[in-house]
């Protein structure tokens, strides 16, 4: 290096959201309401939207930072050693002094189903102000990804600033969907269930279902439109090919190898980041079937982030 630091390497996606710890407790079957079940066992994992789609896009070989907020405990700087383990760059992940780290409560079935509550904590306090002081990143980034777990004005501040490709990842559904959310974002990602709730489509359980919230998505102000159907894969949309639709099938995953669908959304995020950010050659169909592929990997695998598969 003749005496000189090899420069650092840009950064390819960004991701601007969540970091939470998951509490995780596997069950026969998910309870009915005000029903108390014997679970069979327990573990902790890292979780938070944003932290688990950077790391997927880490896992498949993209140069990944995040801008997301911890508390000053334990959770947070076993967090933090966590994000340099799996290499993302972690200079605009903040501790802070008054804040408690975002924690979920998970329960996960034998069949793989599951039902989350989140309490969000320290992320809540991520702000305007953080996206201008990741100026830099914004400036380099390829891809920038975005969720619904922190708050909506930041997120929107986040988009504005960023030139390249941005993925929305609606989640959790907001059911009156601010239509400057959709209209900046490059890609809006929604599932099934989240998809009806802002769309107020009764239901979505086939492609055509889908098909349907997506006009619907694509006349509320989105630009191109991908809604993920779990086995059924993904129906895509865009606001430049009016009524064109595309429908990515999944690999088949037999039922008796289906273990922990938890995290299996946010592995296709994080994977279709990475696609976008380096495989910029493909269409999207095919970057979309790429994703597919590791979403149906990690939900036979239990946990949300050890269940990514790496590349």
């Amino acid at each position: 290096m003749s005496g000189k630091l090899a420069a650092r390497k840009h950064i390819e996606v960004l991701v601007f959201g969540s970091a939470i710890i998951d509490f995780i407790c596997y069950t026969p079957r998910l309870p009915k309401p005000g029903e108390t079940l014997h679970g069979h066992r327990f573990q902790t994992g890292y979780g938070g939207k944003g932290a688990n789609q950077c790391v997927a896009a880490a896992r498949q070989g993209s140069r990944t930072a995040l801008v997301a907020k911890l508390g000053a405990d334990s959770f947070g700087i076993d967090y933090l050693k966590h994000l340099q383990a799996e290499s993302v760059d972690v200079q605009h992940v903040q501790q802070l002094e008054d804040q408690t780290t975002g924690v979920a409560q998970i329960g996960v079935s034998d069949g793989g189903e599951n039902n989350i509550i989140i309490v969000v904590g320290a992320n809540k306090c991520l702000k305007s102000c953080d996206v201008a002081a990741a100026d830099s990143l914004f400036q380099e980034a390829k891809v920038l990804v975005c969720q619904l777990e922190t708050p909506i004005e930041a997120t929107l501040t986040a988009l504005k600033a960023f030139k390249g490709t941005s993925i929305v990842n609606a989640a959790p559904a907001m059911e009156n969907t601010p239509s400057e959310l959709l209209s900046l974002a490059s890609i809006f990602c929604v599932n099934e269930s989240e998809a009806a709730l802002m769309t107020k489509v009764p239901r979505i359980e086939t492609v055509e279902e889908a098909q349907v919230a997506t006009t619907e998505l694509i006349r509320m102000g989105a630009n191109t439109v991908i809604i993920t159907l779990g086995k059924l894969g993904a129906v895509l949309g865009w606001k430049s090919k009016p009524g064109v639709f595309e429908h990515v099938k999944a690999p088949f995953v037999p039922p008796e190898k289906v273990v922990d669908t938890t995290g299996a959304g946010d592995a296709f995020i994080g994977a279709l980041a990475h696609n976008l950010a380096r495989h910029t050659d493909k269409k999207l169909t095919e970057q979309v079937a790429a994703a597919c592929a590791v979403a149906s990997q990690s939900v036979q695998m239990p946990g949300t982030q050890s269940s990514f598969p790496r590349a």
